[in-house]
């Protein structure tokens, strides 16, 4: 995990809000990266790893939910149920899996988030990252959550539009993904933002690598104003 703080504002938000949080032993990198790249033995490795521990876990205690705060991996997840189909060892376990799939946003809006701490009512810009509004088809939960929290969350014009990570892309075609965050920030500035808000860690360094203006995951502004920290990342 490249921002362990993303993962703790995650857990505490869930808790507080009456979650039993289990840290699964032995799950690693989804395979998102390495089927981005063609890599489909490799990905299929680390899928089956993770969805044999999954497995494990539903099967001795039970699981209602696998909770993903990263859409990229949320949506690869979600798919595994359709990356295994044809596989007669795993298929019943991917499908398990993917079926408990699902986003932060998605489980905080079931337990019914409140914020219970006055924080500044600042301007959020959100970016819907592709893996979520395209991938998942979450495009309500994370404005009414910010909303809740006490953000004045605005839509970022041409919002449907990639900010250029989109998993290796940014590394494969580095000039055409600086073009398209180049257009991002633009959408984005014209709001004059005091944050912008994200739920997926790639767009979160590609956007926060060239923006002036700071950049969170939304589950740490939710944290934020339940109680939690104020994210490192707002330098003011």
């Amino acid at each position: 995990m490249l921002d362990p703080k993303i993962n703790e504002a995650t857990i505490r938000v869930l808790t507080r809000f009456g979650a039993e949080v289990v840290i699964v032993e032995g799950i690693g990198c989804c395979g998102a990266v390495a089927h981005h790249l063609g890599k489909v033995d490799q990905s299929h490795q680390l899928a089956r790893k993770n969805i044999k521990a999954w497995k494990r876990e539903i099967e001795a205690a039970g699981l209602d939910y696998i909770v993903v705060n990263a859409s990229g991996c949320g949506t690869t997840i979600k798919d595994y149920k359709f990356l295994f189909r044809d596989d007669p060892e795993m298929r019943e376990g991917a499908a398990e899996v993917s079926e408990r799939a699902i986003d932060i946003c998605e489980i905080i809006n079931k337990l019914d988030y409140e914020k219970s701490q006055e924080v500044p009512k600042l301007r959020v810009a959100y970016h819907s990252a592709c893996s979520s509004q395209h991938g998942q088809k979450i495009t309500h939960e994370p404005y009414v959550l910010l909303q809740r929290a006490g953000f004045e969350v605005m839509a970022v014009p041409e919002g449907h539009i990639c900010c250029g990570s989109a998993g290796t892309y940014n590394l494969l075609q580095p000039d055409l993904s600086q073009q398209l965050l180049q257009r991002k920030l633009a959408n984005i500035n014209s709001l004059d933002p005091h944050i912008i808000a994200a739920g997926n860690f790639g767009c979160i360094m590609h956007i926060g690598n060239k923006s002036q203006v700071p950049v969170a995951h939304l589950i740490e502004l939710l944290d934020w104003a339940s109680g939690g920290p104020k994210p490192q990342s707002l330098n003011f």
